[in-house]
Parts: structure tokens; C-alpha cells; sequence
């Protein structure tokens, strides 16, 4: 039992990252005495133990290796935040409940490292939904973010210090990949680049992505199914790196037509693989791609096909949730015939009653204008009215 403490005290110590001198002046005892107990050459006194296990946030029975009601609680408590924080993507719908429950779980389990990237991870979509992200255009013509703008949001200046911090202590996994990709995003948002490139030469290039790898480390039948799931991977990706690059382009001063080919090609990316229409989880990129392209054709007064992209984008933001909805899906397109996905516990996706709020889910100078023009058209309330159709008939 003494090792099994001397233990705890030394993990808790260095997850803290407080050295044996700065404990022992917190506990009012000398550093001798830390060292000792991390040792196992003595066992702390019984006035001691509640000390101890306040300054780490932590049970007396956690310093004695009772840690299984404390996981269960943090992984309670990741999950539920985890999901306030994804109902909040693109609109506030209770992003002050979501942030305060972060930083109590913040407070009573300090230093835990899946509760810091639960509050970094809100406080950087809370920046999104809060303020916006906005861009300017350079004297070369390119799209840059406003970078002066949003180094201003406290939300992006906290987040990024959590995330600084996580990769100093998270081993490699999904973790430290998520606060990577978030990090990399924010110091870009806020004109570090520099350091947001610095990271990024640290990961694996594209061939040693998952997906990649998994795709290479079977053969037979389950070679087949995971080069189908690479495939469907690379072609979303494809799809929305052509919008993001259109967008840096600041194809602005282009003609709406440029810019309906340009998301009319994304959209086809799919149809050479997917040959039956049976888009799977990609009915949710499609979903995205006809919005945006609505914008695009109203500009060009194509205001019947704005409407009709429209309805296209509810059609497979349904097909979407419908799939989410289900235990499993299977493709039927002749390449895809190995890929089975399995959707994970949780509540089911209502992508189609939130389309209205998130439109045109991709964001150009002067999208607003267009949104109240197409808003005034009687359809528009028709098909927000259709939108949320789908959430009732989800939830019954």
C-alpha cells in the first residue's frame, strides 16, 4: 500500500508539474520528506493524506489506487460535455451551459488531461459561435483572416494556452491529434503561422495517415473494405479542399458562375466511385456543397435552381440522419460493396433541421445580403418549414 501511494504522489506531481520542493512548501513539510514518501521509505502522516488529496483534486482512496469511480465520473463528465459542445456546432444553443460545466469539471479534476481538452475544445468552437471568424483580402488578392480581430477573442487566447500546455504532457493518440488539428487552426486564426507550420512538419504526411495505413495493413477482403473507406475519405476531403481553396483564391471578383463549376465539380468527385447514388455518411458533405452552391446560383439570378439546391441539400441532410439513426450502413456501389460503417451510441444526428442556421455553411463577403434576399422568397419558409419535419420524425 505504501509503494501504491508513493506512486500516486509522484504521477500526481509530475501531471501537476509542480517539482518535490514547490509540493512540500504547499504542504507546509520539507522536500526531504516528498522525496521520501515518492521512494516508499516512509508513508505520509494521516493529517497529510487530506492535504494531499486536495491539493491534486484527487479521493484519500485515489492516492491509495482506487481510481475507478473517479475515471467513470471524468468519462461521464468528457462525454456529456463532449456532446453540449457538438450541439453548439455553427449556433448558440447553450454554449454558456456548456462552457461553465467545462470549467467546473475543470475545477474539481485539475490537470486531467481529457477534462483540459474538453475546455480548450469549447473554448475554441465557443470563440466560432460567440464572434465569428472573419477574412480580409490582402494588396496581393489573396483571403487572410482577420487575424488583428480574432487574437482579440478571450476564448481563442485561453483555448490556445490549454492546448500549448496539452502537448506538453499528451502521448501520441487521439488526443494529442485532436488538440494539434485545433491548435494548428487557431494560431492560423490569430497570425501565427509560423508556429501553426511548426507543428504541422512534426506530423505524418498523408500516407501515414490512419486510414491510409489500415488500407495497407490487411489484404483480402478487409484490404477491399478499408481502400473503399480510404477512398471515400480522400474524395470528401478533395471535395471540401476545393472549396477552402476557392475560397483563399478570393475568387470574390470572379462571376457566380465560376464559382457554381467549381462546387458542381466537387459534387461529382463522388459519382465516379459512388455510382448508385448511395452516398452513406457523405450525404453530409453533399448536404453542405448544395448549400453553398444555392448562394452562388441566386447570385447569378438562377433563383429556381437556388431553391431546387436547396431541397437537394434537405434531401441528403435527411438520407444522413436517417443513416446516423441506424446500428450499421452498407455501400452497394460496386467498389464500395466491402465497406460496412457502424455507427457508434449516441443521440441520433439531426443534420436537416439545422440546415436554415448554418447556411451557406461555407462563408464569402457579403453572404448576408444574399440570405436576406433569398429569405424574403415565400419558398424560404416552405423549406425551413420542411426542415424541421425531420427532427420530429427523428425523435419519435
Amino acid at each position: 500500500m505504501t509503494v501504491k501511494i508513493g506512486e500516486a504522489i509522484r504521477e500526481h506531481r509530475l501531471r501537476m508539474g509542480v517539482t518535490q520542493e514547490e509540493l512540500a512548501e504547499a504542504l507546509g513539510v520539507s522536500s526531504q520528506a516528498v522525496s521520501r514518501w515518492e521512494t516508499a521509505a516512509c508513508y505520509p502522516d494521516t493529517e497529510t493524506l487530506p492535504l494531499l488529496a486536495r491539493y491534486f483534486g484527487i479521493t484519500i482512496d485515489e492516492l491509495f489506487g482506487f481510481q475507478g469511480d473517479r475515471e467513470e465520473e471524468i468519462d461521464r463528465l468528457v462525454c456529456r460535455i463532449r456532446s453540449m459542445n457538438a450541439d453548439n456546432n455553427g449556433r448558440d444553443v447553450s454554449m454558456d451551459e456548456c462552457e461553465r460545466l467545462a470549467r467546473e469539471a475543470a475545477a474539481a479534476y485539475p490537470g486531467n488531461e481529457k477534462i483540459m481538452l474538453c475546455l480548450a475544445s469549447v473554448l475554441y468552437n465557443a470563440g466560432y459561435v460567440r464572434r465569428g471568424e472573419f477574412h480580409a483580402t490582402g494588396t496581393d488578392g489573396f483571403d487572410y483572416y482577420d487575424a488583428e480581430g480574432h487574437r482579440t477573442y478571450p476564448e481563442w487566447r485561453e483555448a490556445i494556452l490549454l492546448y500549448e500546455k496539452l502537448l506538453t504532457i499528451l502521448p501520441e493518440g487521439k488526443m494529442r491529434q485532436q488538440a494539434v488539428r485545433e491548435l494548428i487552426q487557431l494560431y492560423a486564426n490569430t497570425g501565427e503561422n509560423d508556429r501553426a507550420a511548426a507543428i504541422a512538419e512534426t506530423c505524418p504526411p498523408l500516407e501515414g495517415c490512419r486510414e491510409y495505413l489500415l488500407a495497407y495493413a490487411h489484404d483480402g477482403q478487409k484490404r477491399a473494405e478499408y481502400l473503399g473507406k480510404l477512398l471515400l475519405k480522400l474524395i470528401g476531403t478533395a471535395a471540401d479542399q476545393m472549396v477552402q481553396l476557392l475560397i483563399s483564391l478570393n475568387s470574390s471578383g470572379d462571376s457566380p458562375d465560376f464559382f457554381i463549376g467549381v462546387i458542381e465539380n466537387a459534387l461529382s468527385l463522388f459519382d465516379a466511385v459512388v455510382t448508385d447514388g448511395e452516398y452513406g455518411l457523405r450525404h453530409e458533405t453533399r448536404a453542405r456543397l448544395y448549400l453553398f452552391l444555392s448562394e452562388f446560383q441566386w447570385r447569378a439570378g438562377r433563383k429556381d435552381e437556388a431553391f431546387a439546391s436547396l431541397d437537394r441539400a434537405l434531401e441528403h441532410a435527411e438520407t444522413y440522419d436517417r443513416i446516423c439513426r441506424q446500428p450499421d450502413f452498407r455501400y452497394t456501389a460496386p467498389l464500395l460493396r466491402c465497406v460496412r460503417v457502424e455507427n457508434g451510441p449516441g443521440e441520433p444526428e439531426n443534420m436537416a433541421a439545422d440546415l436554415p442556421a448554418v447556411w451557406p455553411w461555407w462563408q464569402v463577403p457579403d453572404y448576408e445580403g444574399v440570405k436576406e434576399e433569398m429569405q424574403a422568397d415565400p419558398r424560404w419558409d416552405d423549406w425551413v418549414r420542411r426542415t424541421r419535419e425531420d427532427r420530429k420524425l427523428g425523435w419519435r
